[in-house]
């Protein structure tokens, strides 16, 4: 009987102990403000502001001339031919077609970019939290924000230093 007590004592301990140690190998971090806050992302951020600045000056340059021509060839529609309005007509047509093709251009290039620029970063991210769950003995990690108890270990803090992550941006105040 002593016998059986003490084995119960002894499987009640274990299953405790190893209740506790699978507790403490799952944990949390905010992915999103990782990514957000590493230089590399905030270079990105940097570059693609430069390059859509870019294509936006180009955009606007051919919006220009294309009301330029609208308002001319507009001006002049009374003292032209039937032929040379629908001409004309077009013309703008083709050039206003063109204006559009530019901006998509444009935006689908942005996207592009983004997209190529960002997996390495991603991927920089994921495998420094992987190394930082695996030295912690860290079987899961989730995202922070997806969780509604977050008691587990946070490893916003090892990626602070792994990754050697900016601080947070002030939260943008909306436009009045």
């Amino acid at each position: 009987m002593k016998n059986l007590k003490t084995l119960l004592l002894i499987a009640v301990f274990t299953l405790g102990v190893n209740g506790f140690t699978n507790a403490q190998k799952i944990a949390h971090v905010d992915y999103q403000r990782v990514i957000d806050n590493m230089p590399e992302t905030r270079a990105l951020g940097t570059t693609l502001e430069k390059l859509g600045k870019s294509y936006q000056t180009e955009i606007e340059g051919l919006k220009k001339k294309l009301d330029a021509k609208v308002q001319k060839y507009t001006a002049e529609q009374a003292t032209q031919t039937e032929t040379t309005n629908t001409q004309r007509a077009q013309e703008v047509q083709q050039d206003k077609a063109r204006f559009d093709q530019a901006q998509q251009a444009a935006y689908q290039e942005m996207q592009k970019r983004q997209a190529q620029d960002l997996e390495p970063i991603v991927l920089k991210a994921e495998n420094a939290i992987k190394a930082i769950a695996a030295a912690k003995g860290i079987l899961y990690v989730f995202d922070a924000k997806s969780l509604i108890v977050k008691q587990g270990e946070d490893l916003y803090g090892a990626a602070t230093t792994k990754l050697n992550l900016l601080k947070d941006r002030a939260a943008q105040q909306p436009a009045r």
